[in-house]
């Protein structure tokens, strides 16, 4: 069943998801806006079966003591990756009884929303907290990127993982923008704060900007951008963010008399504040 959803607003939108008699949508917590009275609201740490509804208590694959300790030992799982990734460490879901209901969503950066449509022939990739509420029929998961790509990436070790059919409602920072590698050549380089989703079939990396040299150290200390590059190549969507996090840290720090990036930015950032 199709996810009836409306993205409303401008500098700030939301999401307004009129569910299904029945139907279940569940959210990252702190994503919730409001709902109509006929909306259950149960927070869990398990993540959603991929089976339409959301896992139950004690109801495990088997039954039994056996069913209930695959089902711990499974949520214990996802709940460890998602601390480690630094992500929230429940979930809330909404069902619609007794008829039609209304749930809303938020991110939370002034920025624009975005609905996927997944048919379980492509998984979407998202980074760290672009994830605002689904389908109890999408699967939410961490990868973990390799760890050169991490550790020179920043942004790029952990990413969010959505597999299976329906809708998945994900959110950024600014103004998006759609592109595909293929149409420039099958590569794109990105600032790494920029990237929002990617579909699966494209590879993401990070490389150095420039070489060790005078140009290369010039983009690093002068260029803002610090010593690494996002990479993105192959043959699918991509969307991007026109605000990244870092820069809306800055300019609220520096409206506050600090200035995190300090007079060279990049590679001589500073914590002045």
């Amino acid at each position: 069943m199709t996810l009836q959803q409306d993205i409303v607003g401008n500098a700030m939108q939301m999401a307004v998801v009129n569910l299904a008699p029945g139907q279940t949508v569940y959210c990252e917590a702190g994503k919730f806006l409001f709902k109509t009275t006929n909306v259950t609201m149960e927070t869990r740490l398990g993540g959603p079966s991929g089976s339409g509804a959301p896992p139950q208590n004690g109801a495990g694959s088997g039954g039994g003591m056996g069913g209930m300790l695959r089902q711990a030992m499974g949520t214990a799982m996802q709940v460890g990756q998602r601390a480690l990734a630094g992500e929230s460490l429940a979930f809330q879901y909404f069902t619609a009884r007794g008829g039609e209901g209304t749930v809303g969503f938020a991110g939370v950066l002034p920025g624009e929303m975005r609905a996927l449509e997944l048919n379980g022939t492509r998984a979407w990739f998202a980074e760290k907290d672009a994830f605002v509420a689904a389908e109890s029929t999408v699967e939410f998961g961490i990868a973990f990127q390799g760890g050169r790509t991490g550790m020179k990436g920043g942004e790029g070790f952990v990413l969010e993982k959505f597999t299976g059919h329906g809708t998945v409602i994900i959110a950024g920072a600014g103004n998006f923008i759609d592109l595909n590698p293929a149409d420039f050549g099958g590569r794109i380089e990105v600032d790494t704060g920029c990237v929002v989703a990617f579909e699966e079939g494209i590879q993401y990396g990070v490389q150095r900007v420039g070489g060790l040299n005078r140009q290369g150290l010039m983009n690093a200390v002068f260029g803002g951008e610090g010593l690494s590059l996002a990479t993105l190549e192959g043959n699918g969507r991509v969307i991007l963010q026109s605000l990244t996090i870092e820069s809306l840290a800055n300019a609220l720090k520096k409206a506050q008399g600090g200035d995190k990036q300090g007079p060279t930015g990049g590679l001589f950032s500073t914590n002045a504040g």
